[in-house]
C-alpha cells in the first residue's frame, strides 16, 4: 500500500471508530460489530483511491476486462472488482546494447545506440503488447542489423544520421500498432578490427598526401606562368630588368653582414676603360 492510501486508510478509521465508539456507548455488542466494518470499510476505501501523477495513466481492467483510462490525479475504482496498471507517459530512453554485425561488404563491426520513444496510447501499449519496452528493444535490435547489413563500410561511416533515419521509419511504422511513438534513434559508437583501422589510417595518409603533392603542382604550374607572363613583359620594355636588378639589390637592406657581388662581362670592362682612357686624351689635347 503506498503512502497516500496509508494515509487515507488511517484517517478513515479514525473516523469510523470515532462513529463505532458513538455507537458502542448506546449499544454495546452493536458498536463492537460497528468497530469491525469500520475497520473494514476504512481499508476498502483507501484501496479504492488510486492517485496518477501528472506523467502517468491509469489502465483500469474489470474482471480481466478493459473498462477505460484514467488520470492523471485521484481516481476512483471498484476495490476486488478493478485493478489499476499505472502507464509512464514520459519520453523513455532504452539502450541498444552492442552487437555484431556484418555488413554488405563482409566487414565485422560492432556498433551500439539509443532509442527515445514514449507511451501515446495505453491501452494499447498494455493489452496488445505483453512488454511494450522489451518488445521495442527487440524490434529496435533486429531492424539495426537488417539495416545495416544492407549497406557497405563505406556508407556506414558516411551515412550515419541516414541509417538513424532509415531504423527510426521502420522501427516507428511497427511500434505505432502498440501506441507507441519514437522521438529519435540514434548510433553511438561503431567499433571495427584494429587491422581495419590502420588500413584506413595508412589510405587517409596516403589520400592527403596526394592531395599536398596535387597542390603544389598545381602551384609550380600558376608560378611558372606567371614568370613567363613577367619576363615577356621585361623584355618588351627595355631597362626593365636593369630596374628589377636595382630593386633586388636595393631589398638587400644596408645590413654590413650582406655582400653584393656584381658580374660584369670583361669585354665591357675593357670597353669602359678604353672609354675611359679616350676621354682623358681627348681633355689633355
Amino acid at each position: 500500500m503506498k503512502a497516500v492510501n496509508f494515509l487515507f486508510f488511517i484517517v478513515l478509521l479514525i473516523v469510523f471508530e470515532s462513529i463505532a465508539l458513538i455507537v458502542a456507548a448506546a449499544n454495546q455488542p452493536l458498536g463492537a460489530l460497528a468497530g469491525f466494518a469500520a475497520f473494514f470499510f476504512a481499508l476498502l476505501i483507501s484501496v479504492a483511491i488510486k492517485i496518477a501523477d501528472q506523467w502517468e495513466k491509469i489502465i483500469v481492467l474489470r474482471l480481466g476486462r478493459f473498462a477505460g483510462v484514467k488520470g492523471p490525479g485521484v481516481c476512483l475504482i471498484t476495490p476486488i472488482i478493478d485493478r489499476a496498471i499505472f502507464v509512464d507517459t514520459r519520453t523513455l530512453t532504452m539502450d541498444i546494447p552492442k552487437q555484431q554485425v556484418i555488413t554488405k561488404d563482409n566487414v565485422p563491426v560492432s556498433i551500439n545506440g539509443v532509442v527515445y520513444f514514449r507511451v501515446v496510447a495505453p491501452a494499447e501499449a498494455v493489452i496488445k503488447v505483453q512488454n511494450y519496452t522489451y518488445a521495442m528493444l527487440q524490434y529496435a535490435q533486429a531492424t539495426l542489423r537488417d539495416v545495416i547489413g544492407g549497406m557497405t563500410l563505406d556508407q556506414l561511416l558516411a551515412e550515419r544520421d541516414k541509417i538513424s533515419k532509415d531504423i527510426e521509419q521502420a522501427v516507428e511504422k511497427e511500434s505505432a500498432l502498440w501506441g507507441l511513438e519514437v522521438s529519435n534513434i540514434k548510433l553511438q559508437d561503431i567499433d571495427m578490427p584494429e587491422e581495419l583501422k590502420k588500413m584506413m589510417s595508412r589510405q587517409a595518409s596516403a589520400e592527403r598526401e596526394k592531395r599536398a603533392t596535387i597542390t603544389k603542382a598545381e602551384g609550380d604550374r600558376e608560378a611558372a606562368v606567371n614568370l613567363a607572363h613577367a619576363a615577356a613583359t621585361m623584355a618588351a620594355s627595355p631597362g626593365a630588368m636593369q630596374l628589377r636588378t636595382l630593386q633586388t639589390i636595393d631589398g638587400l637592406g644596408p645590413t654590413a653582414s650582406n655582400t653584393v657581388i656584381l658580374g660584369l662581362p670583361m669585354d665591357l670592362v675593357d670597353a669602359a676603360n678604353a672609354f675611359t682612357r679616350a676621354k682623358a686624351r681627348s681633355t689633355e689635347s
